[in-house]
Parts: C-alpha cells; structure tokens; sequence
C-alpha cells in the first residue's frame, strides 16, 4: 500500500503544472535580446535606436528599451544593422548533381524534396551571406519541370528539418532555348527529344494541361458517383498529372524560367486560358517590355539586376528591368540561380538603386520580403515584425554596402551562422584538412596506373538551372 501510494504522488508531483516562475525560467532559456541596433524592417521602415526581443523563435517585442529574462542571450548591436534574412526565390544548392531529369519534356512527377542534401558547403556560405531561406527548383531542360523544395538554411541537422512544412508546394516550367534543346548535341545514333521549337515548347504545356484537366474530371466524376456507390473503381493514378491538377486548382506554385517577353506573354496567355496563375516569372531579362501585362495577370518577376548577354536570348536586357517592373506595380525579387551567388543579394539589391531610384526599403524588400511573399511563406518570415519567425541577420554595416560583413544569422531565434565562431575555428579546421589530405596521399592506390590518388577538392560548376554538364556550359 505504501508503494502504491509513493508512486501516486510521484506521478503527481511529475504531472502537476509548473509554476509561475518555473514557466519565466523556460520562457527566459528561450530568450534572445538584440539591443541598440538599426533595424531594417523591410516593412515598417528604419528604425535607429531599437531592440529586438526574440521568444520561442518568433519575434516576440520590438521597441526601445527592452526587457529580457533573467537567463535570455543578450546581443549588443550597437552600431550595426539588422534586417531579415534574404531570400533566394531561384537556388541550386543542396542537390548536387540533381537538377535537370532531361529524359522527357514533362517530369512534373520529380521532386526536388526527395534529394535534399543538407552537407551542401555552399549552405552554409550562403548563411555567412545573411539568406536565410531558398527556393530550390529543378533545371530548365524540361517544358515542365520537378516539383520544388522551399527550405529554411538548418545546417547540421537532418534533409527533414530543413523543409517549411506549411510552404505552398510550387514547381518548375521553362520556357525558350533550353527546353527545346535545339542547340544541344546529340550522340550517334541518339534522336532528338521532342520538343525543338518554340512553338513545340507551347504544345507540350498546353497538352499536358488538356490531360490534367481531363484527368481531374475523370476523378470528380468519380468522387460525386461514389457518394451514391461505394462500390465503384477509382481511376488509376497518374503522378505526373496530379502536380497538374493541383495548379488548376489554385494548391501548388508556378515558377517559369524565361527571358523573351514574347515567350512570357505566350505562358500568362496559356495560364488564362486554363484559368490558373503564373506565381513568378524566373530570369525575365525583357519583362520590362510586358510590365503592365505581367501586373495585370497578377503574376510576379524573380530576376537577375544587371547580368546578361551569356547567350543570344540574354541579350536584350537594360539594368533598370527592376526599377520598371516595381513602377508598373509588379512584385520583384532579385535571384541567384545558382549555388553559390546567393551570398551576393544583398549587392544585387543595392544596384536597383543606382539603376533607377528604387527606394531602400523598395530595393531590400526584392531580397526578402518580396521573394518571401512570392513563395507564399510571407506570413511567417520575410520581415522584421512582431508574430513573425525570428529570422535575422546582424551586420557590421549597412547591407547595400560593399564592406558589410555578416556577423550572424539566425533562423527562428537560433544562431546557425556566428562569424566569431567561425574565426576561431579557422585554424582547427586548417590543421584537420591537413592531416585528412596527409593521410590520403599515404593511402595504397588500388590503381596500377595511380602514383598518388589527387587530394579531393570541391567541383567547382557554373549555374545550374541549364544543366550546364549537359549543354557544354551554356547556363541560366
């Protein structure tokens, strides 16, 4: 009886609610104060002077004068800059060599999430750059690409956690020389995919849409007979058609790689006509020619400010393409395409100034806010405002300048990039690649032909989104 009654209490002592000061206690462990900074808002202006008080990841109170738990991290800011962390709404990092499946037109059945690879070096460069959050889409080979994977930059934890579970799924459509694939060449005996026209590329979309949309009526169909008959057949699945259908019905986001303005105006005309939407239009080097036929679809441009002329259909461009689309009322974010020129964008906003006299806050919401909302993730991070994911980067200078150093980067209130840290680890990591490259030099080659296996290095490759490995380095 004794045992019976000591486990009761036990179990009552270990489930009864915690007291007052032992929720401020956990409260306060969870508890980050920047103090005295000047914070961009990219929402609400500059705010000189001003505290940031983080809790459980959102951002709990901005003000003057804050106060923090006992036990909060407190960051002293004073004399630098804080704004949101940049988001690259068009990135190759983290999947390798998985970017374009080139064997058909459409692959919309592919998915990007499934080959995350969370040890990419480039993520964490990107961290040292202040982004925070990338759109990593599939390459441009396809008329209709993979699916994409919305994630936020959690380096050192498992491909799972970096995924926003509540993104809007979205996915890849391409336009122009790449998905016709005309300049490409071919092997002996190979045959040409479909299509290899730019009227091909049209045709593919608009079949592929007649199919979806066939096979949603098929499955509506089914879904009205089976309220009255449980005992009907469902049709057959088609996960190629389901991203398709999803489009249609307003669930999933179209990213579309282009830069023609004809090309363009071709999709928006396509997207009417089925009745669904283009989310953003990638590249857009001439949308500026279409600003008002881009606003009123409703669509948004993710571009390049002031990098063109790689390739023939790259060459009509101006570097007030942004400045142009801003005034016409068009959302636009200045992207990366790529694995590495992420940890630029704050650069590449800063020019949309000089071309153009986009407002600051303008020119910094095209690397945050702006690519935040066009990934539908707007409500969440973005912006420095209060409910909103704690997702901050402090820096020594104002961002638009060329000397400002990132000194941290935080996503939902936890550090994952610290320069200091960093600094102080330099000669560690030094001393332990040379004993990793001393130790492979005196490894046994299993080669007859090798006197010395070569010291691994990291592969070093252009933009991915034109499969670069394929099309002989024609990129973006």
């Amino acid at each position: 009886m004794k045992k019976i009654l000591s486990l009761f209490l036990i179990v009552l002592f270990v489930s009864a609610p915690l007291s007052a000061q032992q929720r401020n206690t956990a409260a306060n462990a969870n508890e980050v104060l920047i103090r005295n900074a000047t914070v961009l808002t990219a929402a609400r202006g500059r705010l000189e002077g001003t505290d940031i008080l983080i809790r459980a990841g959102k951002i709990a109170q901005i003000g003057k004068n804050l106060r923090a738990g006992a036990n909060a991290q407190t960051i002293d800011a004073t004399g630098k800059f804080v704004t949101p962390g940049i988001v690259d709404a068009h990135s190759h990092a983290a999947v390798d060599g998985s970017v374009n499946e080139t064997s058909y037109s459409v692959t919309s059945m592919t998915r990007v999430h499934d080959v995350i690879n969370p040890n990419d070096i480039n993520l964490y460069r990107a961290l040292a750059g202040g982004v925070t959050v990338l759109n990593v889409l599939h390459g441009s080979a396809n008329s209709i690409g993979g699916q994409n994977a919305t994630i936020k930059i959690k380096w050192k934890r498992p491909a799972q956690d970096f995924l926003i579970p509540d993104a809007p799924p979205g996915i890849k459509f391409a336009l122009g020389e790449n998905p016709k694939r005309s300049h490409s060449t071919l092997l002996p005996g190979q045959t040409r995919r479909y299509p290899a026209t730019r009227m091909g590329v049209e045709e593919t979309i608009r079949d592929a849409f007649v199919r979806a949309r066939d096979y949603k009526a098929e499955w509506d169909d089914f879904r009205e007979k089976s309220k009255r008959d449980k005992n009907l057949t469902a049709p057959r699945r088609d996960i190629e058609l389901e991203p398709l259908v999803e489009i249609l019905e307003g669930r999933r986001l179209v990213h579309s790689h282009g830069y023609r303005s004809d090309e363009f105006l071709m999709l928006l005309n396509l997207a009417d006509e089925f009745g669904f939407k283009v989310k953003t239009l990638q590249h857009g080097l001439e949308a500026y020619k279409i600003a008002p036929e881009i606003a009123r679809h409703g669509a948004a441009a993710s571009i390049f400010v002031d990098n063109w002329g790689y390739k023939i259909e790259a060459f009509d461009a101006i570097p007030y393409n942004a400045a142009i689309l801003y005034r016409n009322g068009v959302s636009v974010s200045i992207n990366s395409d790529s694995n590495e020129r992420h940890r630029r964008l704050n650069l590449e906003a800063a020019k949309t100034m000089k071309y153009g006299d986009v407002p600051e806050e303008e020119a910094l919401k095209m690397i945050t806010l702006n690519p935040a909302t066009q990934l539908g993730i707007g409500n969440r991070t973005g912006s420095i405002e209060v409910g909103k994911d704690a997702d901050i980067v402090i820096w020594t200078a104002h961002p638009f300048s060329p000397y400002a150093r990132v000194e941290r980067t935080m996503i939902e209130g936890e550090t994952f990039f610290d320069r200091e840290q960093d600094v102080q680890n330099r000669a560690a990591l030094a001393a332990e690649r040379q004993t990793l490259e001393r130790d492979e030099a005196n490894r046994p080659s299993t080669s007859p032909r090798a006197t010395q296996p070569a010291v691994p290095r990291e592969r070093v490759k252009a933009d991915l989104d034109d499969a670069d490995d394929i099309d002989g380095g024609n990129n973006r």
